[in-house]
């Protein structure tokens, strides 16, 4: 699976990583707070993405730093969240 976010047409600040059964994660472990403002960039990087690879599901990376209407948002648009540790 490729991992290079210039594949996608999304910046090279991007980070993806590889998560399996044709899962790939977007990467996104802030000392903020991710807020709906962010939520709906990831949303468009997730379309972008499935734009170029549609057979991708998309999972964002990050830590428990995130409002809950972001999260409606991301679960709304098919975006699956696991939290990690910074």
């Amino acid at each position: 699976m490729i991992t290079d976010s210039t594949h996608y047409g999304l910046s090279a600040r991007v980070q993806l990583e590889a998560l399996g059964d044709n899962r790939l994660g977007i990467r996104k472990v802030v000392k903020s707070r991710i807020i709906r403002k962010d939520a709906e960039k990831i949303v468009r990087m997730a379309w972008q993405i499935r734009r170029v690879a549609p057979e991708r599901n998309i999972t964002l990376l990050c830590t428990r730093n995130i409002c809950s209407k972001s999260l409606a948002l991301l679960k709304e648009e098919g975006v699956e969240v696991l939290f990690v540790e910074p």
